[in-house]
This record gives C-alpha cells, structure tokens and sequence, in this order.
C-alpha cells in the first residue's frame, strides 16, 4: 500500500502559530522531489502539543496541498482511546489514505489492552491504520504477536506498520507470522537499509524532511537490489539521520530546514526547545557531509 521514502512532517510554527504557507511550501518541496506518500501529525509534526483545532487543520492542508498527488498518511495516535478515534474519523473525512496510530503512551497499556484499543478503532471506522510502534517514546512495546494478531483479524483494517522498535528481528517475525501481504515500514531511518533487505518496503522519515531527493533515491536503489549504490547513498545520509537527534526532536530537524530554506524557521513549541549549539554544528557538518549547503 505504502513504499518508498515517506517523510514524517515537521509542522512549521511563526510566532507561536500554525504557518500555513511554509508547510503547503514543504508539502511542494517534498513532492517535488520524490517523496512517494507524506505524514502530516506524526511524532516529527509535534502532534502532542497541537489542539485538536491545530492537528485537523494541518491534516487538512496536507492533503489539500498534496491534492492527490501522494497519499497522506494522517497522524491519528493518541493515549485515549476515543480521541484517537475522533482523529481517524476526520481525517478519513478530509481524505486521508490512512492514519498512523502510536501505541497509547503514558497508561501503559499490556498487550491484551493494546489488542483491545486497536481492535476499537478498526472496528470503529474504515480508515486504514498504519500501526506505529516506538517503545522508546511510549514505553508500551507493539509485540510481534499483537500486531500479527491485529493483522488477522482486521485484513482490511490493520495494513501497515511503522516500525522504531530498533529490533531488526521484528521484520522477520511479522513477515512469518502474518500470511498476507502486510506494509512493513521503517521508523528509523539509520535502519532503513537493513530493514529493507529483512523485506521492509520502505521508511517513515525524519531525515527526507530536509533531504527528500537523497532518500528517495536511496529508498529506490534499495527496490531495485542495487546494494552498491543503496550503501553509497546510505553513508553519505548516515551522519545527518543522527544529527537530527543530536537533540530533542525535531529542533534539529527543523534547525537543518531552516538552514537550507529561507521560508522555514527552527521555531518548536514548549516542552521542546531550540536545540543547542552542539547539535547545531552536528546538523551543519552533516549537511556539508551530504552536500545539501
């Protein structure tokens, strides 16, 4: 359903506000260079700390900008149950391909708890859900056997999974246990090759933000088993997708785009900051290193 290099999108704030114009500007920029689907609201976008209001207008303007040229993938997690649905059924309404659902963080649901939560929204709307699983941020571990669990009993529901478990054992096991075809994306792209040559078709991004045509490029190298030049590519990302958590994401990512477009700003909202003068000269020699200043 899904491949290639999907960028998770960062959400461009002006003076403590929503800017409209830079984000249909990204939007544009990453079409424009290859970017084969887009995430608007994902964890890169900030969603935790938009109002609803805020995360259904960028939903929206994503998919009004993106205008069917790629499918938009609506970030639609939440820790509450009901919310999350509320975000999956307006985004299916604006004209969402499918809503990338996190693991409901802080409560820390156990896997009969993460079954039940996954199991109400599939049942509870026809949008397709991208599974997305990050126990680094949400504490709560997607196990193998929930999601192949989830991906048999909602065939037409459960598609695709982002995967930022930084278990590369994991692509195996869902590509065993489930017996159909199931979209298997990277969440980490420092692990996209490796992940992609398990059977991942592709990764959500943070890096394409700023380097959409490199990861593009990379990703369809790594379809077409050109291993020479997927690693080519691979060493020359390497060094900015750990620059861009060199701090507390996504200052730096936001840093990098504001250093190679003049209509971006580094501006993030509370609790995340503007990231420190280390993290900024990582991002910098990473970008020379890439070629992308």
């Amino acid at each position: 359903m899904f491949s290639g290099s999907i960028p998770a999108l960062v959400t461009p704030f002006r003076d403590g506000s929503f800017d409209e114009a830079a984000f249909r500007r990204l939007v544009d920029f990453q079409i424009d260079n290859g970017s084969t689907a887009l995430v608007a609201c994902g964890t890169t976008g900030e969603a935790s700390t938009l109002s609803n209001a805020e995360h259904h207008r960028v939903i929206e303007v994503c998919i009004e900008q993106a205008a069917g040229r790629v499918p938009v993938i609506a970030g639609c997690g939440s820790n509450d149950t009901r919310n999350a649905l509320l975000h999956m059924s307006f985004s299916r309404k604006a004209g969402a391909a499918a809503g990338l659902c996190v693991a409901p963080y802080y409560n820390r649901p156990g896997q009969a708890g993460l079954l039940a939560h996954f199991s109400y929204l599939a049942e509870n709307s026809d949008l397709p859900i991208v599974l997305y699983n990050v126990p680094g941020r949400t504490v709560t571990d997607i196990e193998p056997d929930t999601v192949c669990e989830l991906a048999r009993r909602f065939p037409d529901r459960i598609v695709a999974i982002k995967d930022a478990s930084g278990d590369l054992s994991r692509v195996t096991d869902h590509r065993m246990g489930i017996s159909r075809e199931f979209c298997q994306l990277s969440g980490d792209d420092e692990l996209a090759l490796p992940a992609n040559a398990a059977g991942a078709v592709g990764c959500i991004s943070v890096t394409a933000n700023v380097a959409p045509a490199l990861c593009c490029e990379f990703q369809q190298a790594c379809a077409q088993n050109d291993l020479v030049r997927a690693r080519e590519l691979n060493d020359r990302l390497y060094p900015l997708h750990y620059a861009m958590f060199e701090d507390a994401s996504p200052a730096p990512v936001k840093y990098a785009l504001s250093r190679v477009h003049d209509w971006m700003t580094d501006e993030v909202r509370l609790p995340i900051v503007p990231c420190s003068e280390p993290a900024r000269q990582a991002v910098d020699q990473a970008l020379q290193h890439a070629g992308l200043v």
